[in-house]
């Protein structure tokens, strides 16, 4: 799992060690107005790499009422584009987890893990134009309320299939 904020002044040097696939999805974050796009789900094309975008308007919640989730074939790009804050859990995908729902061998590439209080899951405090880049191997809790109030986020998530990014190792 990658994290940052699209306005650290050290963003480039971050994306320069990224895969071009991903450091051209968190440039296409800086070059749009995510907070102004309209809600939905679009296919676009990143360089020559088809990728989906989504755009989400949700409301964060209570931890307990919210599904650990991983995915296969795609590399997660999570954006806070306003509202918020968010905190996002996270912990590694050990192999050890009971599968609640499995779409992985659907279009939406996700499954669902119970919630297990031993995980060693880690919290990431999301402002807008924070991001959050999670690998398969990544098991991820988005939208948590910070704190004890709830709060309407914009949530971009732009899904960078893993097979583009290995493709790209070879620079």
């Amino acid at each position: 799992m990658i994290f940052g904020n699209i306005y650290n002044p050290m963003l480039n040097e971050q994306l320069a060690i990224l895969p071009a696939p991903l450091g051209c999805a968190i440039r296409y974050l800086t070059e749009h107005d995510m907070a102004a796009h309209e809600p939905g789900v679009f296919s676009i094309d990143l360089n020559g790499v088809p990728v989906i975008l989504q755009v989400l308007d949700l409301k964060t919640g209570d931890r307990s009422g919210l599904r650990p989730e991983i995915h296969r074939k795609n590399i997660d790009v999570q954006f806070l584009a306003c509202g918020g804050p968010e905190e996002a859990g996270f912990y590694t995908d050990d192999g050890n987890g009971q599968v609640e729902e499995n779409l992985l061998d659907t279009p939406r590439d996700i499954l669902f893990y119970k919630n297990d209080p031993a995980a060693a899951e880690g919290r990431i405090h999301m402002i807008p134009g924070t991001f959050a880049i999670y690998f398969p191997w990544d098991v991820h809790i988005p939208a948590i309320k910070a704190g004890n109030t709830e709060a309407p986020i914009r949530k971009i998530v732009i899904k960078v299939p893993l097979e583009s990014c290995l493709q790209d190792s070879t620079r």
